[in-house]
């Protein structure tokens, strides 16, 4: 039995297929590509934290993209060779879920996570005390 099963029961389709099949979703029309509020984005399946929107930019390539993730220690990067291409995949630590992948294209020589929104589930900021995330809130300190 997996540790988060009761947590995969619950996922939608799309959700499934690109955590648990290693997909991918639609460009330009997933729920994160354009969310630019403050917060953070976590595990689908594990609610573990992955990344800022402090860390999120606009790469024009129709899925969310970050520079960094909150805690490396909370993702992994695995050589991907499907499809004909050699690529990092993205996986988060705990769940195992595929994320995505990195790319050594992002803005001023930093890192491109580009990251499936059906992974995530984006925290607002002015719900993150209420969501058990009071701790991250020190991310939005100016």
């Amino acid at each position: 039995m997996k540790k988060y099963n009761d947590e995969i029961l619950k996922l939608t389709p799309i959700q499934y297929h690109v955590t648990q099949e290693n997909g991918t979703e639609r460009p330009y029309t997933n729920e994160y590509d354009q969310e630019f509020r403050d917060g953070i984005y976590v595990d689908i399946i594990s609610k573990k934290v992955l990344f800022s929107s402090n860390d999120k930019f606009d790469s024009h390539c129709g899925w969310p993209s970050f520079t960094k993730p909150v805690d490396e220690s909370e993702v992994l990067e695995k050589k991907d060779i499907s499809h004909g291409m050699i690529r990092m995949e993205v996986r988060s630590t705990d769940a195992n879920s595929h994320l995505g992948h990195v790319f050594d294209d992002g803005p001023n020589g930093q890192l491109r996570y580009c990251i499936n929104s059906a992974a995530l589930e984006f925290i607002p900021k002015d719900e993150m005390k209420r969501r058990g995330y009071e701790s991250y809130l020190s991310l939005f300190d100016e």
